[in-house]
């Protein structure tokens, strides 16, 4: 292969040897869609996109006369329970109160602050895996 075929194809397997446009050179606001709906009943009168579920930190994109109700809270799965219990939290603790409370529980259970004694290594294990699980659930 000649270098400019070898540079052709790493450019094209960049994005999987798909077909790429630039940003809105395929339709644009009030254009025709492949389904052949109108994109005006997904945008504002300002070009907006519709956000219903405010995934843009109400950047004014939701729907007029569609207020948000109230946060009540973060829902909180059976398994985020046991782990925030391992730890001695409630379900509305904080980030910060889930951090402090994860190192002074550690530093109780650590071994070495044990004097070398491994009784409370398990609840160790118990007290990381919480944590960890916690963290990939995105509570802190």
């Amino acid at each position: 292969m000649s270098e400019d075929a070898i540079a052709k194809y790493q450019k094209e397997d960049i994005t999987g040897h798909r077909p790429t446009w630039k940003m809105g050179s395929i339709g644009g606001i009030g254009g025709r869609r492949r389904s052949g709906r109108r994109r005006s009943a997904e945008f504002g009168a300002a070009g907006l996109a519709d956000d219903p579920f405010d995934l843009f930190g109400g950047m004014g994109g939701s729907r007029p006369g569609h207020a948000r109700p109230a946060s009540e809270g973060r829902k909180v799965l059976n398994a985020q329970r046991r782990a925030l219990d391992v730890l001695g939290l409630e379900a509305d603790a904080k980030r910060a109160d889930i951090k402090a409370r994860f190192k002074v529980l550690v530093k109780r259970h650590h071994p070495d602050a044990n004097g070398g004694d491994r009784g409370s290594e398990e609840q160790l294990r118990e007290i990381i895996q919480a944590y960890n699980y916690l963290k990939s659930a995105g509570f802190c």
